[in-house]
């Protein structure tokens, strides 16, 4: 019995400096998460819970390894990825290409509502380069950019991303940075010259952009630390900022656009919020001040959809006192299946109804969009 007794005691002992070992870990992440005693815990806690018979254990909400995910999803970069080992892979799924769409989409909505773009090869080519440079180029750096500053956070909530898995090392992370940051103004600086720009507005847009997606995601300003400006930020990035180059470049960017589309920037910070929730874990580890951790995940939710709903309506308003019901009434259509999606998917579960919400409701979002585009050009 004695001996028993002392077999018993032991594993007790192990499993309370496993579980104290678990809470450091999550409190005060460090820099690098391959150091050797990270590697020495992980094979600990592997022993502790192979002994364990608690089925009311409280398990870690952040896995070690990824779960089995689809090639589609990393080269995609969204949630459900596979792990790689393929650095050109790896490299693709740091840029997020299913981020680009949206900005894709602003560029388009912009050449529309210029009034000058003609389906002719020179204004299709120019918009398409347009494009490369918001996309690929400028989105790919500023997500590559957040995913080197989110190194920590990803840590927590999901380290088996790229670079917390020491899948990509520093060096590479750091040169994909600069490398799409030059090319995308480099595009940029191009299109002002075939436009035939005395000014080179697109230049200086995507010099400004870029400086935004930087302060957004690095110290010491990292505005994503506040909910309110980081979010809208982040709205205007993907909604404002490619619209203004795509008009930019066919034709003159006026006053009343750019207000009207930094009004439609608050859209953009409702759909920012959405991608909150999966990382209200380790914002709190953090102290950042995401709207789900300061207003709590069910205040936030209702705070996200009346930012979406409501701003459309006022667009929507804008036009028919703008003496453009037709328009009015199309966007007002487009509005009521977001409507039924939020009450189908996001207001019943945020994190678990997010990508099937984003994939569901922003089509009818992008295209009230162009719908507002289409207007402001005639």
């Amino acid at each position: 019995m004695a001996s028993m007794s002392s077999v018993l005691n032991t594993v007790s002992s192990l499993r309370l400096s496993s579980n104290n070992n678990y809470r450091n870990h999550i409190r005060f992440p460090t820099h690098s998460v391959l150091t050797p005693a990270s590697a020495s815990f992980t094979k600990r806690r592997f022993i502790v819970r192979a002994a364990d018979t608690d089925t009311n254990e409280v398990e870690s909400k952040a896995p070690d390894k990824a779960p089995t995910g689809s090639s589609f999803n990393q080269l995609l970069g969204i949630k459900g990825a596979s792990q790689e080992t393929n650095k050109w892979k790896i490299r693709l799924q740091l840029t997020k290409p299913v981020t680009w769409p949206p900005l894709v989409w602003g560029v388009v909505c912009g050449a529309a509502a210029s009034g000058n773009f003609h389906w002719n090869f020179e204004d299709v080519a120019k918009s398409i380069l347009c494009m490369i440079m918001s996309g690929p180029c400028l989105t790919g750096y500023t997500q590559t950019l957040n995913d080197w500053y989110d190194r920590e956070i990803d840590a927590i909530n999901e380290p088996y991303r790229p670079i917390p898995s020491g899948a990509i090392s520093e060096n590479e992370v750091i040169s994909q940075i600069w490398l799409l940051l030059i090319g995308g103004l480099g595009i940029a600086g191009l299109l002002d010259v075939w436009a035939g720009h005395d000014y080179p507005i697109l230049f200086y847009l995507a010099l400004g952009g870029s400086l935004l997606s930087y302060i957004y995601s690095a110290p010491p300003l990292k505005l994503k630390q506040n909910g309110w400006i980081g979010n809208f930020a982040l709205g205007a990035s993907y909604i404002s900022l490619p619209w203004w180059a795509g008009q930019a470049l066919f034709g003159t960017l006026t006053p009343d656009i750019i207000v009207l589309t930094l009004l439609y920037s608050i859209a953009g910070l409702g759909i920012a919020i959405v991608n909150d929730f999966k990382s209200i874990e380790g914002d709190k580890a953090l102290g950042l001040q995401s709207l789900p951790v300061a207003f709590g995940a069910e205040t936030a939710k209702w705070i996200c959809v009346g930012a979406i709903d409501i701003t459309q309506i006022s667009v929507a308003g804008y036009l028919l006192g703008a003496g453009k019901p037709y328009y009015a009434l199309a966007l007002l259509a487009l509005i009521i299946p977001q409507v039924v999606f939020q009450f189908q998917y996001f207001l019943k579960d945020p994190v678990k109804y997010d990508v099937k919400y984003q994939a569901s409701a922003q089509p009818f979002l992008v295209l009230g969009l162009l719908v507002t585009a289409l207007a402001t050009s005639h």
